[in-house]
């Protein structure tokens, strides 16, 4: 009988943030089916979070994933994030996947936007981007297979009315990742950015007429809204060993939307 091949990512380490549903709950599926053990982190779906914890281990004799609460915005939680990885799996982490995300669901402009709407998107954004980067800059393997992938959005390039603060949180992100990859040289650790466009989630719905997201489908040459199952593929391709070359790189994913 032929010895099994080892899977891409057999054993190692992968947190995931914002993954207890939407976009961030894919990709998890996703690395788990490539043989990584998983950090699944919320911040209020904990049943969520268990039912998908409980799915990824139903067919194993050990442990697969966990779930952590943690605001990625407050460093000592996220730091407790990457604590509580190496202490459930005894290893290092090797991919980090910043899923978390918020908008405001009001689509306002720029004019009509609140501080208090702006300070709450680029703390989730913005801040939590950094503090997760920053943690995982400091922690993840060395040597290879550390892995640093940002979701932000094609928003930052279709430049959109109505999402004024979203899009300037993910630009930023962007502008942090490209630097990152430059500051991380020598560790083996690649960071990059996946940018999907209009993809069918409770956060793209969200405060969204049926105009407007006939709008999304009708902007985008593939004639159709992005699904999750198109988005974690990609991430997936860039938490294995044939993406090494690929660093410092924004891939946007979006059927053509731009």
């Amino acid at each position: 009988m032929a010895t099994p091949q080892p899977q891409p990512l057999q054993d190692r380490v992968a947190i995931v943030t914002g993954s207890s549903r939407g976009i961030g709950r894919e990709i998890a599926l996703h690395l788990a089916s490539l043989g990584a053990r998983l950090v699944i982190n919320y911040t209020s779906n904990s049943a969520q979070a268990d039912s998908l914890a409980a799915q990824i281990n139903a067919n194993s004799a050990t442990p697969r994933a966990i779930t952590v609460r943690a605001d990625v915005s407050d460093p000592v939680q996220v730091k407790s994030l990457f604590d509580s990885a190496e202490q459930a799996f005894h290893s290092p982490v090797h991919i980090l996947v910043n899923s978390a995300g918020v908008l405001d669901g009001t689509y306002p402009t720029i004019a009509n936007t609140t501080v208090e709407s702006f300070d709450r998107i680029f703390a989730v954004n913005a801040r939590g981007a950094f503090v997760c980067a920053k943690e995982a800059a400091n922690r993840l393997k060395r040597g290879g297979g550390g892995r640093i992938i940002l979701l932000t959005t094609s928003l930052a390039a279709a430049l959109k009315p109505g999402y004024g603060a979203y899009t300037a949180s993910k630009a930023a992100v962007e502008a942090m990742t490209k630097i990152l990859a430059k500051e991380l040289k020598g560790t083996q650790i690649t960071a990059n950015c996946v940018a999907p466009g209009p993809v069918a989630t409770e956060m793209f719905f969200e405060g969204k007429t049926e105009e407007m997201v006939n709008r999304a489908v009708q902007e985008n040459p593939s004639g159709r809204l992005g699904e999750t199952k198109d988005i974690a593929p990609v991430v997936g391709l860039l938490a294995t060993d044939a993406s090494e070359w690929v660093n410092g790189q924004i891939i946007r994913v979006n059927g053509g939307y731009v």
